[in-house]
């Protein structure tokens, strides 16, 4: 039995059926997890090493090469990108979308552990770990004092830390900005000299206090005993006691030489909030979490732990993620009721019972496409709810063409219920076939390879299971309802809503004729001209990747000049603090004084922490499309003004992270070589019209201080070179000798130093006595000639070789395509390069090729796939042909809808046009297939083109107009995601509805395809 008169003749069992899914999309839309964007696995892993006191170019030799090394022995490796700064080297090894993501850290966590033993011991961290959305933090607070000490500021944040990490959701909870707490011992090296012993000795010594060993347990009688052996340090006494070594038959403990007490570490990052001292404290968010009930726990939390603080530290709680998703949510919410309104107001020429009917398989539709998701373990973010809100204009149009046909049948005098059945059986091939074609255009878009496909993928799953759940509606619910609800056959009683119904169809179709009027002969030129057309449209349209998130916060980072202090870049982030404050939209913002900001937006990574680095993440009240980049371009204007450093002020975008959008690699062997080409490219950015804030960073060479140690003065007074490194190592940056443990739990770094304050200091080096290998101490100045010298500041690498990145953001107002395309035909003509030096196109070219990487094979799939249903459907070439001739006519409406609303070809107006590849050829198959059922039937070939054009017009009309109602809202809103896909489908729908009218009878009449001629024999 056929579905449709199951559904009929059982509307018992259907009427149940369906109030179980609906209830079943209902519990799915409650639990279903809710983020700001699409939680997906990125294969990519993060290594940052701290050696402090080693320079660049030591970084490279001694952590860089050989861990590269090691992590090129993988397989599916896609990228290594690694950088040695001043005491931090960074590698970032990206895998190809192959296997699981977990296991690729696994991978590298174990190559690393393989190498670890090559590497140097006293390294002072070690940190591995995997980047992605779904380590991105959805809340950054603030603990605020101006006067409490940084011990019982850390003491706070790790109580944060702990309660947050309890709560239901939460991944991990980390705190920043802060010097932490460690146990120094400070030696006096004038006090040392006088017994003899020698800083190593002391090292040792201490390290070997601490070390527990345990002791094993005995028998004694019917009881056991643990023995307790002498273990680590329990208080700060204990570690006074330790023996250090003996002279002239006296013992020397630690308290003799060195003074051992609680400090901070030196001062390498720190934070303010709206200008103020303070700590921040991250959490993230598990997978497939709804981010409301995470952030109510949250909430619980801080509200408990507010009433705990000392008065002398407040709680802000700053950034928080939610924000945003109730933003988008509310306004994508907001979005989708009128759509719903003018999706019904479409609808009216069919009739309000008619209308109803169709109206109410939206959310039944809905209701199954979004269980459908739920469970297929995808979450409701930014891109689900576009891909609901696109098939909102899609899922009624099977509905449409199966109301409008059985209200057809009725009038031609059948039953309701015959009708229902009967009219069903004439289009439900037609129906099946115009899903298949829309599933094929999305289908591709399932599988598109790397970031830019996972980033995608849940709007394609939305509208896809959508429109599978609209088949099945407009199969079962749809004649059901129909058979109930549709007015009886009979002569028109001329009553109110028969008029009400006659006014609505003339409104609508005087409407569409106006448009006919106005883009028709535009069109009609365009498609005369095909190539012509598209050759000139696409490059004045421009095509880019990923637009900027129209999300309230963006970032300024500060590049102080090359060897800064902490306390010049503070300076420059003072400045930057000033000026935010003097804008009333501003409504609070992070500063990160030597250190990047916390990860807290998907694809935009922390680069570590640096003396000449910081970054201030500021917060609006509101993102205003219109006023706030005006805002931003304001701020830069003020900022380049300020000689001490270079501030740059970035939005956050969407897509695949992207350094800037402008961006040069020059690969190649020599440092000096590279920062000879970067220092012309340099020159050619700043000359090109349209780009900003241009970088380049080996503009400048740092300046280090070289002791200049005297291997002859040193071996006259019994000096070894080994033991002055070392001593100097520990005066400067200090030498870890283990951990200690406090009652609590927590553990802190016992550190071997001289006295400093905050951060070490010329001064430092005029205290520093060295041993001789005869026990006695000469001053450091004796054996050194302090000399400064050009050093690189950093040495950045792509795929194990050296390279230099020259970037630039583009003007407002600029296209960065036109401004890339203008700037490498400079290049070709004025920019050479030595042999064994090379030049890569980075930025958004190196992004868009990745990103459309893969819309050229969906694009492919798409078209044959389409092909291989319209063939099995017809079992004709010249009716798949005739249906196919409406791709270039949406294509062209779809290009110049681009061009009249100023929107480039981006990455989502690709997907449309697939999208629309599908919507048009959908409206085809309904003529034809109509046409060619005529003509089995007998009815001569232009009689059947002309009944079919005449019958199917409307629904397609409406099917169209439904459509473009649903995405009416997305097309004005203004966003740079969504909107370009919005209007790509709508000028597409509208130019190929209006010109296939003509085009497509034409070449049915051209091409008649054969049509076999039913039988009518009984």
């Amino acid at each position: 039995m056929r579905i449709w008169a199951f559904a009929v003749r059982q509307w018992q069992f259907t009427l149940v059926l369906f109030g179980l899914l609906v209830a079943v999309g209902l519990n799915s839309y409650v639990n279903m997890p809710r983020a700001e964007d699409p939680s997906f696995s990125f294969p990519a892993v993060t290594i940052t090493v701290g050696y402090p006191g080693a320079d660049p170019a030591e970084i490279e030799r001694v952590l860089i090469d050989p861990i590269e090394e090691a992590l090129n022995e993988l397989d599916d490796v896609k990228k290594v990108v690694s950088f040695a700064n001043d005491g931090l080297g960074l590698v970032h090894i990206e895998f190809h979308y192959v296997g699981d993501p977990e296991k690729k850290q696994d991978d590298v966590i174990r190559e690393f552990n393989r190498l670890r033993p090559q590497l140097p011991a006293d390294l002072k961290y070690i940190d591995i770990r995997r980047a992605g959305p779904a380590r991105v933090n959805i809340l950054q607070s603030a603990l605020v004092s101006d006067t409490a000490p940084w011990r019982e500021l850390e003491k706070w944040a790790g109580e944060l830390e702990d309660r947050l990490e309890r709560v239901p959701g939460v991944r991990q909870s980390e705190s920043w900005a802060y010097p932490t707490s460690e146990i120094r011992i400070a030696v006096d090296l004038d006090r040392l000299g006088r017994t003899a012993v020698t800083l190593q000795q002391l090292a040792t010594a201490v390290q070997a206090e601490n070390t527990s060993i345990p002791g094993g347990s005995v028998d004694a009688g019917a009881r056991r005993y643990d023995l307790k052996t002498t273990g680590s340090f329990h208080s700060l006494q204990e570690i006074e006691d330790t023996v250090v070594g003996a002279t002239r038959g006296r013992i020397v403990r630690l308290r003799d030489v060195a003074t051992v007490s609680w400090a901070t570490g030196e001062h390498t990052y720190l934070g303010r909030y709206n200008g103020h001292r303070a700590v921040f404290v991250t959490a993230s968010q598990k997978d497939n979490q709804n981010i409301f009930k995470v952030r109510a726990g949250i909430d619980a939390v801080f509200d408990a732990y507010e009433k705990d603080l000392p008065q002398s530290i407040r709680l802000e709680r700053g950034f928080d993620q939610s924000r945003n998703v109730d933003r988008r949510l509310t306004r994508l919410g907001h979005d989708f009721a009128i759509a719903i309104a003018l999706v019904m107001i479409t609808l009216l020429p069919l009739g309000l019972r008619a209308a109803g009917v169709v109206m109410l398989s939206i959310p039944l539709s809905l209701a199954m496409g979004l269980s459908a998701l739920y469970f297929s373990g995808f979450s409701l973010n930014q891109l689900s709810i576009a891909g609901f809100i696109l098939a909102l204009g899609l899922l009624v149009d099977d509905s449409i063409v199966v109301v409008e046909n059985i209200a057809r049948f009725i009038r031609m005098g059948h039953s309701r219920r015959e009708a229902a059945i009967l009219a069903t059986d004439q289009i439900a091939l037609a129906v099946l076939g115009c899903t298949a074609t829309l599933l094929l255009a999305f289908l591709p878009l399932l599988f598109l390879p790397e970031g830019p496909g996972a980033f995608i993928r849940s709007l394609p799953a939305a509208v896809m299971m959508t429109v599978i759940a609209s088949m099945l509606v407009a199969y079962t619910i749809i004649p059901f309802l129909s058979s109930h609800f549709l007015r009886n056959p009979g002569p028109p009683t001329g009553g109110r809503m028969e008029r009400f119904d006659a006014m609505a169809d003339r409104l609508l179709h005087g409407t569409m004729r106006t448009i006919h009027r106005v883009y028709g002969p535009a069109l009609k030129w365009a498609l005369a001209r095909p190539k012509r057309t598209l050759s000139a449209l696409v490059p004045v349209i421009g095509v880019s990747v990923f637009p900027t998130a129209d999300v309230p916060q963006f970032l300024v980072r500060v590049n102080a000049a090359d060897g800064a202090s902490l306390a010049d870049t503070d300076r420059a982030l003072r400045f930057v603090e000033a000026e935010l404050g003097q804008h009333p939209e501003i409504k609070q913002w992070f500063t990160n004084v030597g250190h990047s900001q916390p990860f807290i937006y998907y694809n935009t990574f922390p680069s570590g922490t640096s003396a000449d680095l910081g970054e201030v993440l500021v917060e609006l009240h509101a993102f205003d499309p219109r006023r706030s980049p005006k805002l931003f371009d304001e701020l830069r204007e003020k900022f380049r003004g300020y000689a001490g450093a270079r501030i740059t002020v970035k939005q956050y975008e969407n897509g695949p992270p992207v350094d800037a959008p402008v961006a040069v690699r020059i690969t190649g062997p020599e440092l000096a070589t590279l920062r000879r080409l970067a220092g012309e490219l340099e020159v050619l950015l700043k000359q090109q019209p349209g780009l900003r804030d241009v970088n380049n960073p080996l503009y400048l060479r740092r300046t280090d201080l070289n002791l200049g140690i005297d291997p002859s003065k040193a071996a006259l007074l019994g000096v070894s070179s080994v033991e002055a490194d070392r001593t100097v190592r520990i005066a400067v940056a200090g030498q870890p000798l283990g951990r200690f443990r406090e009652s609590d739990g927590d553990e802190h770094p016992i550190m071997l130093r001289l006295p400093i304050e905050e951060r070490p200091t010329l001064a430092l080096l005029q205290q520093i006595r060295v041993n001789t290998v005869t026990g006695q101490q000469v001053p450091l100045s004796a054996i050194s000639n302090p000399h400064f010298e050009s050093a690189p500041n950093v040495i950045n690498r792509y795929n194990r070789e050296r390279q230099v990145t020259i970037s630039a953001y583009t003007r407002t107002g600029y296209a960065t395509d036109k401004v890339t395309r203008s700037l490498l035909k400079q290049m070709d003509q004025s920019f050479t390069l030595p042999p064994g030096y090379r030049i890569t196109v980075a930025g958004e070219v190196e992004a868009r090729e990745e990103a459309f990487g893969g819309i050229g094979t969906a694009f492919l799939v798409a078209a044959f796939g389409i092909m291989a249903v319209l063939v099995l459907e017809f079992g004709s070439f010249r009716s798949t042909l005739i249906v196919a001739t409406v791709i270039p006519l949406g294509v062209t409406g779809a290009l110049l809808a681009l061009l009249f609303t100023g929107y480039t070809l981006s990455f989502t107006g690709l997907i449309g046009l697939l999208a629309l590849l599908g919507i048009e050829i959908k409206n085809s198959i309904l003529l034809v297939d109509f046409t060619n059922q005529l003509r089995a039937e007998g009815v001569g070939l232009d009689e059947a083109i002309e009944q079919a054009g005449t019958i199917r017009f409307f629904p397609i009309l409406l099917t169209s107009a439904t459509a473009i109602g649903g995405l009416m809202p997305l097309a004005v809103q203004g966003s740079l995601l969504y909107s370009p896909l919005a209007i790509v489908i709508i000028g597409g729908l509208l130019s190929s509805t209006l010109l296939a009218r003509l085009v497509t009878p034409a070449m049915y009449k051209l091409l008649p395809p054969d049509v076999k001629l039913k039988s009518l024999a009984p």
